[in-house]
């Protein structure tokens, strides 16, 4: 079955616990303006930077599933990790909030030079709104064991923690994906046209891996490239091959070919949650031609690659290209002085 076709298969997630979090369908938007300027494709973008809670983004869908597994073992903490700037870390304290439970979360310091403001502003000025208990770690630590010794203390303190892996990675948060998945069939088969790709950054693997188990157990034919915005292509590739294999076991989805996964790594450019000069032109575009707000770290870098490969002609220009929207807007307020430098400067020289 083809992105074309009419789609009636459906995946029954009622048997798993969740909770409502997020608002949803999320639209689906053309960008007109943009597929004029790059001459082709016909670029659309699915709006999970829309999904409400604490301004929006990807991570809402997956912890639908991770909260909704928390309260049924009646935990009192979510314990989680991620960057400093961790869109995942302030979707999850904002949902811990949400449903009456505490957030104690490690931030990770993997950009380096940062600069003191970077652990003020942005996700870490709303993840310390929100309540949560911040640590930081120094970069190159296994932060997911971190984050489950943390869990034990607070065991041991007589709290009740679930862990929550970093983006919400795993075969539970990954069927908020599996859902988004079913959403997109859903509005494809609503509209006039359906669509040829889907592209989106992908990181932690969670929901690049769950539109591909999700899309294999309907029956649809829709690749979805993902942009590295830090691993090796390769190791990528296994990464998010091995989660939605473990996701399809969970919904009962058969097997899935290595070859269902596709990744693009030509976009990471100096390294994680570091701009590179095709993530600002990607921002930049964005904004001024369609008013849209990416993020420095993950968007950006997944609609450089689109641009990318648009240029490159890996599209045909008469192909519908579907952009996930991953959210993390608010991370922009912590890249100030990289995205404007002129006005930046201009406003330190005046004070």
């Amino acid at each position: 079955m083809d992105a074309h076709s009419r789609q009636t298969k459906k995946i029954d997630l009622d048997r798993f616990p969740r909770v409502a979090l997020c608002h949803q369908p999320t639209p689906i938007e053309s960008l007109p303006r943009l597929s004029e300027y790059l001459g082709g494709p016909n670029v659309f973008v699915k709006r999970d930077d829309c999904t409400g809670l604490a301004t929006g983004g990807n991570k809402t869908r997956k912890l639908e599933f991770l909260v909704g597994e928390a309260l049924q073992q009646n935990a009192d903490t979510l314990v989680t990790q991620g960057a400093v700037q961790s869109n995942h870390v302030r979707q999850t304290a904002a949902a811990a909030c949400r449903v009456g439970l505490a957030c104690y979360a490690l931030l990770e310091r993997r950009v380096e030079g940062a600069g003191p403001s970077y652990e003020r502003t942005g996700n870490v000025f709303i993840d310390r709104l929100f309540g949560a208990t911040l640590e930081f770690r120094p970069g190159g630590l296994d932060m997911n064991a971190e984050a489950m010794a943390a869990a034990e203390r607070l065991r041991d303190e007589g709290r009740r923690p679930y862990f929550i892996p970093g983006g919400g990675s795993n075969e539970v948060g990954a069927l908020g994906y599996v859902s988004c998945a079913q959403e997109i069939i859903d509005q494809v088969a609503a509209m006039d046209t359906g669509f040829d790709w889907i592209v989106m950054a992908t990181g932690s693997t969670g929901t690049q891996a769950g539109l591909v188990a999700g899309l294999h157990a309907l029956g649809a034919s829709l690749p979805v490239m993902g942009v590295s915005v830090r691993q090796p292509r390769e190791k990528q590739i296994k990464a998010v091959h091995d989660l939605a294999a473990r996701t399809l076991a969970t919904i009962d989805g058969g097997s899935l070919p290595t070859s269902s996964v596709i990744v693009d790594d030509g976009y990471v450019g100096p390294g994680y949650g570091v701009p590179a000069e095709s993530t600002l032109e990607a921002l930049d575009l964005a904004a001024k031609l369609e008013g849209l707000l990416l993020d420095p770290v993950y968007s950006g870098k997944g609609f450089a690659g689109l641009i990318g490969l648009a240029r490159a002609n890996f599209f045909k220009p008469t192909d519908n290209v579907l952009f996930l929207h991953t959210g993390g807007s608010a991370a922009l307020f912590a890249y100030e002085t990289t995205l404007l430098p002129q006005t930046a400067a201009a406003e330190e020289a005046t004070a």
